[in-house]
């Protein structure tokens, strides 16, 4: 039988209670996976690290919660639901492996791991390119020669996208030679680049349909983000064995097996810089008196993983940061935020399969996002202003990792609904001073949002899928405020930096920070969002620091 589902805070109190040292080789701010990637890495090289985060479990977004105790123990993920590119040779365990991470990868259907459902139409996405070329002809027979020409720039952005794909001359050689589609239109969104293909609402609508992985609509969205995340998944959609946060412990452990160390509820208040370079950070213990100076971690060697732009606008110094960088990040925009909700119900789930669900009241998802960017603006003048969701993500883990215990008890489905929402804090009638302290969560506006979005999701889940909410044992949903309360994440994103065509490719920050000794890591970097970003961004920050001689 497989190893049940861990306790989610099963070393919370160890790395709670472990003193931090007063000296390392490395400091590595937030244990997220590109945090915790870049310690791994650095420490199996004979580094001294030492990883700080605000939080009380490791992880970052790839974390899981648990309600209830013993036998009645429930386990939900907050945002690993399903990753690309994990089979023999893939990408993602590739990369974990470098580092002695063996995690098992469950496959979702290879058929339709993700159903697009619509008022009056129905497609499932299949792993693998030509299928989901075929269905699209099959559905949309008049729109062929559109949909080859997409289905080309999905080629041809895997081309140049490879492992190992050349660099300079030679790139620009083989993008003239064998990809010119997508050369010519690297700096498109999806949206003009469609405009080429189709008028067809519906079939727009279904090639943009999973853009709740990247929290933008077609009109604003890059159109080589687009293509490479729809690729990374046909190479094959997995969850991994025991839930979303088997990756996280695995890399503490081997973090801590090197000689590091981990230190939760441990916030980083500042990056301490002198003559031009980082050598430490000023943090917060879990004890820590408001009206005592913050002790220092002195380290050479600065790795942030925490939000980009909180990172230089508010860790940083502001007199390490030139007036061109703190406009640059002043400007930057953040991707979309989530509202999710989490149920354990006594119900036969076995319709969902392993399959997520992407459902929508309409085909327009330009409108649908106007209204949250709208709300956003509105927020900060009414404080509340949350517009109705006009759609859901469906997925569940005890359906996607069958056998394995721990998820929740015998008899017991767990899901996660979601949905786009404004992730301003005073959206949701949360001042932004207020975000780091929980009483937020008795604000009459905000608890009146939450309720009614909670009840609208599980509505959704209802009449897609007839008795699952009809006994729910356990209820619970978190705002984009709470993920900011835990992730200090800016308006509460999950994706980092907004992937428009100006915030894509070369124009993403690199690994190298403004200052000697300080780098980056995380979903807002070049390597892009989501898992394989973040993993991947650990795995670049160390080559440029080794690069660099530090």
């Amino acid at each position: 039988m497989p190893a049940p589902v861990h306790v989610p805070t099963a070393k919370t109190h160890a790395r709670v209670s472990a003193p931090v040292p007063e000296r390392v080789d490395v400091a590595v701010i937030g244990a997220g996976l590109g945090g915790l990637m870049t310690a791994a890495r650095l420490a199996k090289r004979g580094r001294k690290v030492a990883v700080l985060d605000s939080h009380y479990v490791a992880g970052g977004c790839a974390t899981m919660f648990t309600r209830g105790t013993g036998e009645q123990r429930v386990n939900f993920d907050v945002g690993l639901h399903y990753v690309g590119d994990c089979g023999p040779g893939g990408r993602i365990p590739e990369l974990l492996q470098e580092v002695g991470v063996d995690v098992d990868w469950r496959p979702l259907d290879p058929d339709g791991f993700d159903e697009l459902v619509f008022p009056d139409l129905r497609f499932r996405i299949p792993a693998d390119r030509g299928l989901y070329r075929d269905r699209l002809v099959a559905a949309f027979p008049k729109e062929k020669a559109g949909i080859d020409r997409y289905v080309r720039l999905l080629r041809e952005v895997e081309v140049l996208a490879r492992p190992g794909a050349p660099r300079g001359w030679r790139l620009a050689w083989e993008a003239a030679t064998r990809a010119r589609v997508a050369a010519a239109n690297k700096a498109e969104t999806l949206g003009a680049f469609l405009d080429s293909c189709t008028q067809d609402r519906h079939l727009r609508a279904v090639i943009a349909g999973q853009n709740g992985d990247y929290g933008l609509p077609p009109s604003r969205v890059s159109v080589m983000l687009h293509a490479g995340l729809v690729n990374h998944y046909f190479k094959g959609a997995y969850y991994p064995r025991g839930g979303g946060q088997v990756i996280a412990d695995q890399l503490c452990a081997v973090i801590e097996a090197a000689g590091g160390t981990i230190h939760l509820r441990h916030p980083v208040t500042g990056i301490v810089v002198e003559d031009d370079r980082a050598v430490g950070v000023r943090y917060r213990g879990p004890h820590g008196m408001a009206d005592a100076p913050d002790p220092v971690l002195h380290a050479p060697l600065v790795v942030s993983n925490a939000d980009l732009r909180r990172t230089v606008l508010e860790l940083m110094p502001s007199t390490a940061v030139s007036p061109a960088l703190r406009a640059k990040a002043e400007g930057w925009e953040m991707g979309g935020a989530i509202f999710l909700t989490c149920l354990a119900v006594r119900a036969d789930l076995s319709a969902l399969g392993a399959t997520n669900y992407w459902q929508f009241d309409d085909y327009d998802f330009d409108t649908m996002y106007s209204e949250t960017r709208h709300a956003e603006t509105r927020g900060v003048e009414t404080r509340g202003a949350i517009p109705p969701v006009r759609g859901c993500y469906i997925t569940s883990a005890t359906q996607k990792d069958k056998g394995t215990p721990g998820h929740a008890p015998e008899g017991i489905e767990t899901v996660e609904v979601m949905a786009l929402v404004p992730g301003a804090p005073e959206a949701w009638g949360v001042p932004e001073s207020e975000v780091g302290r929980p009483r937020y969560r008795s604000g009459a506006v905000y608890q009146a949002h939450k309720a009614r979005i909670e009840a609208d999701l599980v509505a959704r889940l209802e009449r897609l899928f007839p008795g699952s909410t009809r006994e729910i044992v356990h209820r619970e949903s978190a705002t984009p405020v709470t993920h900011s309360r835990y992730t200090s994440a800016t308006a509460g994103s999950g994706y980092g930096l907004a992937a428009t065509p100006d915030q894509f490719l070369e124009h993403r920050p690199g690994p190298r920070g403004p200052v000697a000794g300080l780098y980056f890591a995380g979903g807002n970097l070049r390597s892009g969002h989501g898992i394989s970003g973040a993993l991947a961004s650990g795995a670049q920050a160390v080559r440029v620091i080794e690069r660099d001689g530090r």
